[in-house]
């Protein structure tokens, strides 16, 4: 009889590939994959600890699993259960717990747990030691054709004052070159159009390996090779996309023109106490030079507001720094204590109110700045390309390379998913980019 599983996935764009290869092996293996509101044998749960919120959330969907299927077995694994493996083994329903190690186990523990036997020789729960891991093996073969996300990199050396990932993830350690090339290629051949390469340190690529290699180097070999459309990077340190970095992505053809920059702040005075490595001035720089070397770039970035400490002023240099980046996204969120980090024991935390009332402002200003960018793209008129992604009505939804949103009206009956069209900007609306393919 066919075993049915359910995947769910919370986090970030690592665990979403991590979730892909296991539920790939568990197809291959020959378990039937389920939607996870589904009466399921198996659930598999990939967990988040970014926040408290994320904590609660992952929770939740534990005890859901369990309420939907009290006889099922529930396996839980990522960044939650790393950091808190006896938190989660109490909850209701867990039948084994893994951390961030081991992942592609988990097929391994259904089977046992599916054949009456003890998921582990000793207890439910077996959480390693990250930092004494080596990068686990893991690809996919598959995904949407507009676009795929492909793991190069595990793990964080920065020791940020507020976060908890480096103690979820370990240390840095990369996917060998390879394997990362390998894994390109045949998506590329499945008919894939975008592979977005990503990590949790995804600028610090090949810092492990003996041999000097880095990630300049990796999107060189690739773009050389011709093989994928486009090639996109995950989310990326300002120190880190400096002079060298810049020089060395301008040229490369298959390279995105998108930069997902994570600023967290643009007070020194916060940053020093987040012990980032970069100054506003010095993260402002480098945007600057990118924009510079490589026409049409945009960026993206992530914010946080109500860091301790943090001052009116500090907040007001956050909101300025926004303006003169004119990123055409940004991700807002309000600072949330996580256990044994540094920061959840400064003083000066931030009322809920205020952090609250800063995100309100910060996402208004951002999305002015968001609309100015859009104006500018629309007036220029300047044709870009747009893989499409799906149907909204008489409109087709996608991205162009500067990953700008955009609806395209349909032309040609024979578009699907996946395809790449060339568009002329008309206007723009709620953050989206109206056009007509040419």
């Amino acid at each position: 009889m066919i075993k049915k599983v359910g995947l769910y996935t919370l986090g970030c764009k690592v665990a979403q590939y991590e979730t892909e290869a296991v539920a790939e092996e568990f197809e291959r293996r020959g378990f039937l994959l389920s939607d996870f509101s589904e009466v399921c044998d198996v659930y598999v749960i990939n967990t988040c600890t970014v926040t408290a919120e994320g904590d609660r959330k992952c929770r939740q969907i534990i005890r859901r699993a369990s309420r939907k299927n009290p006889d099922g077995f529930i396996i839980v694994m990522g960044c939650y259960s790393q950091r808190s493996p006896d938190e989660v083994e109490k909850l209701p329903g867990v039948s084994a717990v893994i951390g961030t190690g081991g992942k592609m186990s988990a097929v391994d523990i259904a089977e046992r747990l599916l054949s009456g036997k003890a998921p582990f020789e000793s207890g439910k729960t077996l959480v390693t030691d990250v930092d004494c891991e080596p990068f686990e093996p893991m690809s996919v073969t598959r995904g949407e054709r507009t676009r795929v996300y492909v793991k190069i990199e595990d793990g964080c050396e920065c020791r940020c004052t507020y976060c908890a990932i480096p103690s979820a993830r370990g240390r840095v350690r990369s996917k060998p070159r390879a394997e990362v090339i390998s894994e390109v290629e045949a998506l590329a051949e499945r008919g894939i159009c975008e592979i977005v390469l990503t990590g949790i340190e995804t600028g610090s690529y090949g810092v492990d390996f003996e041999e000097k290699y880095t990630l300049c180097d990796l999107l060189t070999e690739l773009d050389g090779r011709g093989v994928v459309t486009r090639i996109r990077l995950g989310s990326l340190a300002p120190e880190l996309v400096g002079e060298r970095f810049a020089h060395a992505v301008a040229p490369l053809k298959s390279l995105a023109p998108h930069f997902h920059i994570s600023v967290q702040s643009g007070s020194d005075y916060t940053l020093r106490r987040m012990k980032r490595r970069y100054t506003a001035k010095a993260a402002l720089e480098n945007i600057q030079r990118l924009r510079r070397l490589i026409p049409g770039a945009q960026f993206t970035t992530d914010l946080m507001v109500g860091f301790p400490g943090e001052s009116e002023e500090d907040f007001l240099e956050t909101l300025e720094f926004v303006k003169r980046a004119e990123f055409i996204d940004c991700h807002v969120f309000a600072y949330s204590k996580r256990k044994n980090t540094p920061a959840a024991e400064f003083e000066g935390q931030i009322p809920e109110d205020v952090k609250r009332k800063r995100s309100e402002r910060l996402i208004n200003i951002a999305e002015a700045v968001r609309d100015k960018v859009l104006s500018d793209i629309v007036k220029k008129g300047d044709v870009m390309s747009c893989i499409v992604e799906s149907r909204k009505g008489v409109y087709w939804y996608g991205h162009t390379a500067s990953f700008a949103a955009c609806l395209v009206k349909e032309k040609d009956k024979s578009l699907a998913s996946g395809d790449m069209v060339l568009v002329r900007p008309t206007h723009h609306n709620d953050g989206i980019i109206y056009g007509e393919i040419i």
